[in-house]
């Protein structure tokens, strides 16, 4: 049994989305079906749109959702009908060596960023054709069919749109600082780029009590909200940005992270930090953008750059403290949302972020 769902589709040739309606299948064995409350419009689906990244396609976009179980396959036990979830876009397959380990971000069973389902089917077809969901998400759909091992039990307190940005980049940030940096209390920190999750970033190094906290970025606007979030010092993008980190800091910060995903940033990263600091590599650039680090005076600084892959975030452990956090009023999600916008308006959500303009649009369904 089907049933109709309108959504967002990128048919992998144009930057602009369609809206169109898709048939979305009863879940199969160990799957869910959610009906979506929110999915955040996020830089990792522009790239997929602007062609940085290569999908399969017709794609239904969005990897940021939070919703209510409608549905449940043969098997499922960690949800039930009524459940409000938060979908998570690398969902492990719980038997491989790293998930048993503890790692499911390196999960090597998961079939997420193929867009499919474990057995490698989709729930989603239009006129008959198979249709992939983003990150076997989808979730700028009316309802989506994920793993169950994607959708993650949260209190029913969290609005939606506060739970689908949970989902990725607050988990992504947050875990960036205490998962991959393990930032200490009174370190200096610095983050270029204060987008959705560099925001995320800024806020995480405020709760565990970093100090000074240094945004960077091109946008006042942006800056100023750092500013809110809980940056003490923000600086304009330019050439002599050491320099006046140096000022600030002594001999650099103790961690530098990187969340636009541009080459020229990332290479600036070692400049930023003090000997034996730490570069932590958050944004992700588009593929095969090779990066140009003098590793000589990086070994001989013993500073280290490290790569973070969704904040290191195990979803089921992680989700559900991030969603307490905020409903201890310890994690402000809600002031990350500039725009709350119907599906018929993502893409303006998308020309917006291009320009750099916005903090986070949410779609609310």
């Amino acid at each position: 049994m089907t049933r109709p769902a309108r959504a967002a589709i990128h048919d992998g040739s144009s930057s602009d989305l369609q809206i169109v309606t898709v048939d979305v299948a009863d879940p199969g064995p160990g799957s869910v079906l959610v009906r979506m409350g929110a999915s955040g419009v996020c830089g990792s689906d522009r790239h997929v749109l602007d062609g940085d990244w290569t999908l399969p396609s017709p794609t239904v976009m969005g990897h940021e959702g939070a919703g209510t179980v409608e549905a449940v396959g043969d098997g499922v036990t960690d949800v039930a009908v009524g459940d409000h979830v938060i979908l998570s876009w690398f969902y492990p397959c719980r038997r491989c060596t790293p998930c048993l380990s503890g790692k499911s971000y390196i999960c090597t069973g998961s079939r997420s960023e193929q867009c499919l389902l474990p057995d490698g089917t989709t729930a989603l077809t239009r006129n008959g054709q198979r249709v992939f969901p983003y990150l076997a998400v989808g979730s700028m759909s009316e309802y989506a069919v994920v793993p169950e091992s994607g959708a993650i039990r949260i209190s029913k307190a969290v609005p939606f749109d506060v739970a689908s940005l949970i989902g990725c980049s607050i988990a992504t940030g947050f875990g960036a600082v205490t998962h991959d940096a393990g930032v200490e209390a009174g370190a200096s920190a610095v983050v270029v780029g204060t987008g959705g999750v560099g925001m995320s970033i800024v806020m995480a190094l405020r709760l565990i009590g970093a100090n000074p906290i240094i945004a960077i970025d091109v946008s006042e606007a942006k800056l100023e909200a750092a500013r809110l979030l809980g940056a003490t010092h923000t600086l304009a993008a330019g050439p002599d940005l050491a320099a006046q980190v140096r000022q600030i800091t002594g001999d650099g910060a103790d961690y530098a992270f990187e969340a636009i995903g541009r080459v020229d940033t990332i290479e600036s990263l070692p400049g930023l930090i003090a000997p034996g600091g730490k570069a932590i590599i958050v944004g992700l650039p588009a593929e095969n953008s090779p990066a140009a680090i003098d590793m000589l005076k990086l070994a001989e600084s013993g500073k280290s750059i490290v790569g973070s892959n969704y904040g290191s975030t195990v979803p089921g452990r992680d989700f559900p403290r991030l969603a307490e956090l905020y409903l201890a009023g310890k994690l402000p999600v809600d002031e990350l949302i500039s725009h709350r916008i119907a599906l018929d308006d993502v893409n303006e959500a998308f020309d917006a972020m291009r320009r750099g303009e916005r903090a986070r649009s949410v779609i609310v369904f």
